[in-house]
């Protein structure tokens, strides 16, 4: 079995609902290669995502905490993602905290609908989901958000959903906890 090469990425959302949500900022790192965009979200954020966020859309334009975000249409986002992901060797497995339940669904849709999938899925051979990984990992913790995570492993607070935090704060868990095969084997979808 050949070494998968694993991007740490993470998304924002307009609310939690996989099946409809429209993507606002999508981020990724891979050892010190980063990657975040903005696209302003056909759909309105709703009120609970906007407060946890702290985006907001305001005649056609997305700002963060008051602050206007530069943004490129999402096939573009999605496009400029695959371009990232190219730099990488391959296999590619992304990883991201509830990647099963949230992140890999929205991901897939997304890429489904601007039609960019087959492309994806020359290089990404699965999803790694970190949740999974934590409570195998460390059965008897008090939490599993990513934020206890953080604040328990690596004893650091930090901008928490914020994607590109969110993706940066993971890779650093993810070395600290230093998974076997095995353990990565067992929390991994395939695409």
């Amino acid at each position: 079995m050949s070494a998968n090469t694993i991007v740490f990425f993470d998304l924002e959302t307009t609310e939690l609902d996989t099946s409809v949500c429209d993507l606002v900022q999508i981020s990724a790192v891979c050892g010190d290669q980063f990657f975040n965009m903005y696209t302003v979200p056909c759909r309105p954020l709703s009120d609970g995502a906007s407060q946890v966020t702290g985006f907001s859309v305001q005649d056609g334009r997305l700002f963060l905490h008051g602050v206007m975000m530069s943004t490129v249409p999402l096939r573009d986002a999605l496009s400029y993602f695959l371009s990232y992901l190219q730099s990488f060797r391959c296999p590619i497995l992304l990883a991201a905290h509830n990647a099963h339940r949230f992140d890999a669904l929205v991901i897939r849709r997304v890429l489904q609908h601007c039609g960019l999938w087959m492309d994806f899925q020359r290089l990404v051979s699965g999803f790694v989901d970190t949740f999974l990984l934590s409570r195998r990992l460390y059965p008897c913790l008090e939490g599993y958000s990513q934020e206890y995570l953080v604040r328990n492993f690596l004893g650091k607070t930090y901008t928490a959903h914020n994607a590109a935090e969110d993706a940066r704060m993971l890779q650093e868990l993810y070395e600290l906890w230093s998974p076997n095969r095995e353990d990565v084997h067992y929390c991994t979808y395939r695409t």
